[in-house]
């Protein structure tokens, strides 16, 4: 919490941080919902999830710009375009031409504006924090992202049934428009070095741009990152597919209060997480995301073979936990040993290499959702937490990695000097 006291810079960060996701939360849970609602089906909520995800894979077209653009400027832009779009549900609505086509429309072009904020969120954290406090402001962010989830995933399920879905749309607009105003108090100064500079001013050309794209490829698989994408990958295929039924999964614990219930306890166990983030960066990374990773899958997998509310609520939560700190943990090492010059493109194509199969997941696990019980489905999305365990084991170069601390770019094989990666 000092960091929060002694830097500006970050505090306004943070509170933009939270008052944007207090929105996503927000709108997420009205949205899926209203489109489960109106297409009557769990195929139309994998749809949606389907078009919401498809961005995010996409993140790493955005990298080369991130690296380019004003950090204050692109934070306070997404913010405003996404504070105008939402308010297209609630005015479909008074003048009574909404649709689950315009909802399906209107989500995934929000969620692609959000794939150029979040990436440029992450790279302005290494410019006001120094090496030492990335860790504890990664936890912090976490546990705004979180704590944020927690109270308004749940509060989502009670709204939507008190004042209906989109009445919540208005609220997000608001939301949206209030974290513009705390961005723009940023003052970060960025590409200080003067090839930066002029590289930075430069028109972005295609054959620059396709330059700096293949540069983030060329650094993530010429190093040891893109071995984290194997089992991330597979994982995040079952989360996907869990998004998706999640819904029809609430429906049959008892509705849409269960669905965000189960929002909350899965933000819950993340917050835990990130908490427990900065204090396990005593211990060997390799070795506690094996363990973490394994207990995330067996409560995960119980959760779907419990009967009880209670329970499946509870495993639900409780698998978040580990996960939740080994992200955080490895979110600080990567900041501390990529250099900020390229960190939006490499941030970008790890996220999108481990996300891409996700809107597949998606848009499967919807569809299965209406032949098969989307009990079983639930259990088996379990397994994909499991799969990154196994390769953290059977791999010796992640299953050896030292505590934080002790971490640079040699850790993970990252030579910018033999890749030549000077902008």
């Amino acid at each position: 919490m000092k960091l929060l006291l002694k830097n500006k810079n970050f505090l306004h960060l943070f509170l933009g941080r939270i008052v944007t996701n207090m929105g996503d939360s927000l709108y997420y849970v009205a949205s899926m919902w209203l489109v489960y609602e109106l297409g009557k089906s769990s195929f139309y909520t994998g749809l949606a999830g389907f078009l919401i995800l498809l961005p995010k894979a996409m993140q790493f077209l955005s990298g080369p710009f991130v690296d380019r653009w004003s950090i204050k400027k692109t934070l306070v832009i997404t913010q405003i375009l996404q504070s105008v779009l939402i308010l297209i549900i609630p005015i479909s609505y008074l003048f009574g031409f909404l649709s689950i086509q315009l909802i399906l429309i209107v989500m995934p072009i929000i969620a692609f504006i959000e794939e150029f904020a979040y990436p440029t969120q992450t790279k302005a954290l290494p410019l006001i924090l120094s090496k030492s406090e990335l860790i504890e402001g990664n936890s912090l962010f976490s546990f705004a992202y979180q704590g944020v989830d927690l109270i308004f995933n749940a509060l989502a399920g009670i709204l939507v049934v008190a004042v209906g879905a989109i009445s919540l749309y208005v609220v997000d607009s608001i939301t949206f428009a209030m974290a513009a105003i705390f961005f723009s108090l940023l003052k970060v100064t960025q590409n200080t070095d003067q090839s930066s500079k002029e590289e930075k001013h430069r028109k972005l050309s295609i054959k620059a741009y396709l330059k700096n794209l293949t540069e983030g490829f060329s650094i993530v698989f010429n190093s040891l990152l893109w071995v984290f994408l194997v089992g991330s990958s597979i994982a995040n295929f079952c989360i996907g597919m869990t998004m998706a039924i999640l819904p029809s999964f609430s429906d049959t614990l008892g509705g849409v209060e269960m669905y965000g219930v189960l929002l909350t306890t899965l933000s819950a166990g993340s917050l835990i997480g990130a908490l427990l983030g900065s204090l396990l960066g005593k211990y060997r990374v390799g070795i506690l995301s094996i363990v973490c990773f394994t207990l995330g899958a067996c409560c995960w997998t119980s959760a779907a073979l419990v009967s009880s509310p209670i329970l499946s609520t509870l495993f639900f939560g409780l698998a978040w936990i580990p996960i939740g700190a080994v992200n955080v943990l490895i979110a600080g090492v990567s900041q501390s040993v990529i250099p900020n010059r390229v960190l939006g493109r490499v941030n970008s194509v790890m996220y999108s290499l481990s996300v891409i199969v996700m809107p597949i997941g998606s848009l499967l696990g919807g569809y299965l959702a209406t032949i098969v019980n989307s009990k079983i489905i639930f259990a088996f999305t379990g397994v994909g937490v499991l799969c990154i365990a196994i390769v953290w084991l059977v791999h010796p170069a992640l299953r050896a990695l030292p505590k934080a601390e002790e971490m640079s770019a040699k850790t993970f094989r990252l030579n910018f000097e033999e890749q030549n990666i000077c902008s």
